[in-house]
This record gives structure tokens, sequence and C-alpha cells, in this order.
């Protein structure tokens, strides 16, 4: 019989970081915490929608704009706790929450759980992560994915190829067979309902999606591709969790967009463990993890002194 594989939580549990008994006492989900930071979130989406409205026909309309992109495209930390079914109990309202955040930010929920799936078995590994970014070879490079030009390019892109009934081949590696028709049919209903809505607008002269959803998360969306970059991008390309995940220590309301994605390196540990639950981990694994006391900015400093050094100083 073969062995199991050492994986990082059954490194722990050996060397007794995490005891059994801690482990499921992480691992019990509620709908109760995930709906009171929703009830905040609504709030907080309410608060910066009422700031575009106050400020319209002013320059201050592009700042108002620009904070409620930050919280739409935050919906993103969402979807990918309801990926791995740990915001609720209630595995139908994770599908739902899931759904619904892609949507918004125009990530097929289905399609995403597949690709995550993979990233989580090979984690920074080339070639098999489908999740990878590479470490930008220049500063102009670094940059323009900052932009978030090259990934809403991938994305339309991703989109209309799936409307027309295709996949790579490096997404058969990830999607099953079984899931091509499912995918496909999820791309053809969220273009269906982006043409309706575009379609309202032009012939009853509604503005509200272009003010309230299209532009600010064009303009919000830099700055998930900045948090992005700080899970992986400068890490290691190896298998060890320890080495190729980086968790960052950053404010509360950082903390609060992201559900707590910024430990990162504790969610690769044991992607089983709600959101809620991830402080409790990280004080569990201090020592077992890399973490990144300069939070967001400390990571870029890292990336761009990486770059720097490819380049010579």
């Amino acid at each position: 019989m073969q062995p199991f594989p050492v994986t990082p939580l059954s490194q722990a549990l050996s060397e007794g970081v995490l005891s059994r008994a801690d482990l499921r006492a992480l691992m019990q989900r509620s709908n109760g915490p995930a709906l009171r930071h929703l009830a905040i979130w609504v709030l907080v989406l309410a608060c910066t929608g009422w700031l575009i409205h106050v400020s319209m026909g002013s320059l201050w309309v592009w700042p108002a704009m620009f904070l409620h992109g930050v919280v739409l495209v935050h919906h993103f930390s969402l979807q990918h706790e309801c990926v791995h079914y740990t915001v609720f109990r209630t595995r139908w309202l994770n599908d739902l929450a899931g759904h619904i955040c892609g949507l918004i930010i125009m990530l097929p929920h289905t399609h995403f759980r597949y690709e995550h799936c993979d990233h989580h078995t090979y984690t920074q590994l080339a070639g098999d992560d489908p999740e990878l970014i590479p470490l930008p070879k220049t500063f102009a490079e670094y940059f323009l994915y900052l932009t978030g030009l090259p990934y809403w390019w991938n994305k339309f892109g991703e989109l209309f190829m799936h409307v027309a009934g295709r996949l790579t081949e490096a997404e058969k590696r990830f999607v099953p067979k079984v899931a091509h028709k499912t995918v496909i049919r999820e791309a053809r209903l969220m273009l269906a309902f982006y043409l309706l809505v575009i379609g309202a607008m032009l012939v009853f002269n509604w503005s509200a999606p272009l003010w309230y959803w299209f532009i600010p998360l064009l303009l919000g969306e830099p700055v998930m591709r900045f948090v992005r970059m700080t899970e992986h991008v400068g890490r290691p390309t190896v298998a060890a969790m320890s080495d190729n995940t980086r968790s960052n220590l950053v404010s509360l309301p950082w903390r609060f967009l992201c559900w707590n994605m910024n430990y990162h390196a504790e969610h690769h540990y044991a992607s089983s463990i709600p959101f809620h639950a991830l402080p409790r981990l990280h004080d569990k694994l201090q020592g077992h993890i890399f973490v990144e006391k300069g939070g967001y900015l400390g990571a870029h400093r890292d990336i761009l002194a990486q770059i720097r050094g490819r380049h010579g100083g």
C-alpha cells in the first residue's frame, strides 16, 4: 500500500503544531459570521454608492467611483471563499453567493471552482498551476499587470471563447468533460445578462450601471491586481507550502474586504477552514509559514527588489 503523501497539514499535525482537536474546532462552519459580515458589506456598498450619488456632476465622482470599485472588486474574495464552501454552513448559500459575485465581476463561478482546485493542488508549479502569476521580468511588465488591462483582455477572451462553445487544452486539464457544457452554458447566460443590461441602458436612457458598476469595476481592478500579487508572486516556485505562499499582516479594513484572505498561507495549509477561523489558525502556525509583516506594501517592496535584482540593481 502506498503511504499517504506528506502535506503541510499532515506535517503540522505530526509535529504537534496542530492537534486533531484543534483542527476539528477550526473547521466548524456556521452561517452566523458570514451573515453578519454580509450585512456590514451591503452597508459599506450602500455608503460608497451614496458617495457617487452626492458627487455626481463634479470631479469628486471619480474618487467616489474608485472607492466603490475597490469594494466591488473584492467580491472576488467572497466568491473565492464560496468556491471552498467555507462562507456558509448551508451549501446552496455558498453556490448562490458565488454565482452572484461572479456575475458582478465577470468571473463564471463553475469555471473558477475547477480552476481554483488545480491552483491548490499545484500551487506555484509552472505549467500546472492555472492561476500562477509569474514574477514580472521588468518594471514595465509589473506596472502593466497592475493596470488590470491584461486581466480584462484574458477574461473577455475567455468569456467569448466559452460562449462559442470552446475550451482551451489547458482548461480541459482542470475542467472535467462532464462539466464542459455547464461552463459553456454559464458563459452564455452571463453574456446574455450583460447584453440585457446594456440593452436596457440604451432603450431607457438608464446610466446607473455605468456609474455604479462598469466604471467603478475598471477603476478598482488595479487594487485587486495589487492584492493578488502579494499572495504568491516573488515566492519560490516550489511545492513546499511554507515557501511558496505569502501571508500579509494588514489592517482591519483590508481584512474585512478580503474576508481574511490576507492569511493566505494559512488558507493553503487547510483550505477547508472557514474565513472567520483563519486568524486563529494564523496564531497556531507561527513559525511554520512565511509572513510578510509589512503587509501588501511590504510584499510589493520584495517583488520590486527581485525585479531590480534581475537587472543588476
